[in-house]
């Protein structure tokens, strides 16, 4: 057994203990974030960042909120490997953003998401874009549709026409309705129960 010298020794112990902190540290962030949730295509992940609260409840009462949750337009679906890196880059720039408290009044999308944004309005819509009927009264109808962006038209869907985070009609925060669990407080349920004793 070879025994190292005192420096080496204290230089490993520091290491893993420095290394053990950061893993710790890691791990508690992630799940204080809720990361793994950010994995599903469930709408109110997105909601897990105060700051989109306005914007979730905005496509809550859209008539998207039937057809379309929040990756079926924001993430491509050209390939699995691009949605969950897209995914990803774009989460850890919205973390950052909303970590520093630099995220603006009003949020909009930056380059690369406007692009995807567009290719799944067009992916979902296919023959609303390409329709012929409307060129006999609109000339190159076709050609405006699929060269614009849809929300140069659509600017109200699904988000509606007031965008400020402050300013969104319904900003509450939304209750999760599929988590099986009373939203009545545990003091108003004692208190009935105390009530109903006394009668």
């Amino acid at each position: 057994m070879m025994i190292l010298p005192y420096k080496y020794s204290r230089w490993r112990t520091t290491a893993i203990m420095s290394i053990a902190v950061i893993v710790g540290l890691g791990l508690f962030l992630a799940k204080e974030a809720e990361v793994v949730s950010y994995m599903s295509d469930d709408p109110q992940a997105c909601v897990n960042c105060h700051v989109m609260t306005s914007v979730y409840n905005s496509w809550m009462h859209s008539s998207h909120r039937e057809w379309a949750n929040c990756n079926d337009c924001h993430v491509p679906h050209n390939n699995i490997a691009n949605k969950y890196f897209f995914k990803a880059k774009d989460g850890l720039y919205h973390a950052s953003i909303f970590t520093l408290r630099a995220e603006p009044e009003v949020i909009f999308m930056r380059e690369a998401s406007q692009e995807v944004v567009q290719e799944n309005c067009i992916r979902c819509h296919v023959q609303q874009v390409t329709q012929t009927k409307y060129e006999s009264w609109l000339p190159n109808h076709t050609a405006n549709r699929t060269e614009r962006k849809c929300w140069s038209c659509h600017m109200e869907v699904p988000h509606g026409s007031v965008h400020g985070t402050s300013t969104i009609q319904y900003n509450i925060a939304p209750l999760p309705t599929d988590t099986g669990e009373s939203i009545v407080p545990d003091w108003i349920t004692e208190e009935l129960k105390n009530q109903e004793n006394e009668e």
